[in-house]
């Protein structure tokens, strides 16, 4: 009797390794598009990152929180998911609506949380407005204020910090005896 599905002999079956090789071989891109990053621009825990204020530089700015969050500090997929959608929503803000030529990345890193800035020459504040489920756009500071556990804006003699804080479990290892 030959292999296969009963009542499915001749018919082909999808094959569900090609995806799980192509997503490991785009997370092995992506990871080595942020190891690339930190070389590039700078390691946002060690000091201020400055990037040009461009729409590219979201990406990049994506890159170098995706590498801290999850290869450095060692925290949670999830984590690092909800850290890359904010910085992505706090730079966009920083490129559409300030007009600056450079904005700065930092990321911190404390007992229990994390915070990440986004500091800009501009002191306008940014403002929180209602979202609605058809609007298209408006939704940045939405989605920091519910992926966040607190966010705000320091202003600054010259410009403002906008920044987002996670809480996060912290990992222990086990001693070994």
């Amino acid at each position: 009797m030959m292999g296969g599905m009963a009542g499915l002999e001749g018919v082909e079956q999808p094959r569900q390794s090609d995806s799980a090789v192509a997503t490991r071989w785009m997370a092995a891109i992506e990871d080595e598009q942020s190891l690339r990053a930190l070389e590039l621009y700078g390691n946002p825990t060690e000091g201020e990152v400055r990037l040009p204020s461009r729409p590219e530089s979201a990406a990049t700015a994506r890159r170098l929180t995706h590498s801290v969050v999850l290869w450095q500090w060692s925290l949670s997929a999830q984590t690092a998911e909800h850290a890359v959608l904010l910085v992505s929503e706090l730079v966009g803000n920083a490129v559409r609506h300030t007009g600056a030529r450079v904005f700065g990345l930092r990321m911190l890193r404390r007992r229990g949380w994390i915070r990440i800035e986004v500091r800009d020459p501009s002191r306008g504040l940014p403002c929180l407005l209602p979202v609605q489920p058809m609007d298209v756009s408006g939704r940045g500071l939405f989605l920091v204020d519910k992926l966040s556990d607190r966010w705000g804006v320091d202003l600054l003699p010259r410009g403002k910090t906008t920044w987002f804080e996670m809480r996060i479990t912290e990992r222990y290892a086990t001693p070994s005896p």
